[in-house]
């Protein structure tokens, strides 16, 4: 199997993490609730019982049943002062202002936090990842029970009132304070969150030891090898080294690398990817004519079929060494990003313990190259 390191990928939108995670809110629309008491929170255990079930299964009934539930009490508050809490909801969401709400109950999706005559609900991905972090022996729920009770500074980010959805998130209420700490450049270590097709979602660990912050590493940042499924290189719960690569402080997100921690293949020659003999001090190359040298497993092939790529005049195996240890008994292809000599670029070919130096002559640059060398790899099995 070939492998080409140094492949070029898309880029990901973090919005399907923000808020869709099997829709779990949606399984619990807003209800109305009187001013807390003890009497009133009687009614609210029960709504919370009703909504405990499979966060995506159907609203519809559970939505009746909470409705009759409530049918008594939830005129209490009164239409003007719903209307207002319902303007002082969306003034919340258009301002991004934060607020500390007070947490009055949990279901299989999230919290039920209080906001005025109002119960908004909170995403449990939207709480912070320090909470499951810091004892992640704990399920979820038994997380969520501790913090019934206890005051959450949140922010406002869905307000609807017609479908009656007050949505929150602890996360982005303590991304400002937080994320002003971080640079591009900085390194951390992390813990693995979730794992998805796209890529990694890491937990950022700060200096007082807990997990403040996510960022994602996408697929093509895992590994300078080729990475067809994240969950084959990455588990939840790992603890990983990440580099912060990217900030975008208007849309909350930070993008990390794990690859760019290591050295770039596309840097190194024949003799940086040989080890030195520690006698000699210089590494174990012998150079051939070209016809004399006998291509690796697989590659024969595909160097045939880099000829037939348009631009590409002649490949030639110029020199071969060995090194000290086996990295993989994989054929794996890295391009040099040796300054081109009349013409000519520099790929590098290795299985087991023996690597190939071979001469490019063509007249693409090396971003042309690359792209031949992926039309070629998706041809050859």
């Amino acid at each position: 199997m070939a492998v080409f390191g140094g492949a070029n990928f898309g880029s990901v939108s973090f919005s399907s993490h923000l808020l869709n995670q099997q829709s779990c809110f949606l399984s619990c629309p807003l209800r109305l609730l009187p001013s807390s008491s003890s009497s009133n929170r009687t009614s609210l255990l029960c709504v919370v019982k009703s909504f405990s079930g499979s966060v995506t299964a159907d609203t519809d009934t559970s939505s009746d049943a909470a409705n009759s539930l409530l049918r008594d009490t939830s005129n209490d508050a009164g239409p003007a002062r719903m209307s207002t809490d319902w303007k002082l909801a969306k003034a919340y969401c258009k301002s991004g202002d934060t607020f500390e709400g007070e947490v009055e109950g949990f279901n299989g999706g999230g919290l039920l936090i209080r906001f005025h005559s109002l119960v908004a609900f909170l995403p449990y991905p939207q709480l912070t990842p320090s909470r499951s972090c810091k004892e992640p022996q704990k399920s979820i729920h038994e997380i969520a029970k501790t913090l019934v009770g206890s005051m959450l500074p949140v922010k406002v980010v869905q307000a609807d009132e017609e479908n009656k959805k007050l949505i929150l998130s602890e996360k982005l209420a303590l991304w400002p304070k937080y994320s002003k700490t971080v640079n591009v450049g900085d390194v951390f270590t992390g813990r693995v969150g979730s794992v998805e097709d796209y890529g990694a979602f890491i937990h950022l660990r700060f200096d007082d030891g807990l997990y403040h912050l996510t960022g994602l590493v996408h697929v093509s940042e895992v590994s300078w090898d080729y990475v067809q499924d994240v969950r084959d290189v990455l588990r939840d719960g790992d603890e990983v080294r990440v580099i912060v690569t990217n900030i975008d402080k208007e849309k909350s997100r930070i993008t990390l690398s794990i690859k760019q921690l290591e050295d770039d293949p596309l840097l190194e020659t024949l003799d940086k990817v040989i080890l030195k003999d520690s006698s000699s001090g210089s590494p174990s190359l012998s150079s051939y004519n070209g016809d004399t040298i006998e291509p690796l497993p697989g590659l024969e092939t595909i160097l045939e079929e880099l000829l037939q790529e348009d631009g590409i005049e002649a490949v030639k195996i110029n020199r071969q060494g060995f090194e000290k240890r086996v990295v993989s008994q994989d054929l794996q292809l890295w391009l040099s990003n040796t300054p081109p000599s009349e013409g000519k670029f520099v790929l590098l070919a290795r299985a087991g313990r023996q690597v190939q130096e071979i001469h490019l002559t063509t007249s693409l640059d090396q971003q042309g190259i690359k792209k031949a060398l992926q039309r070629v790899l998706e041809r050859v099995p």
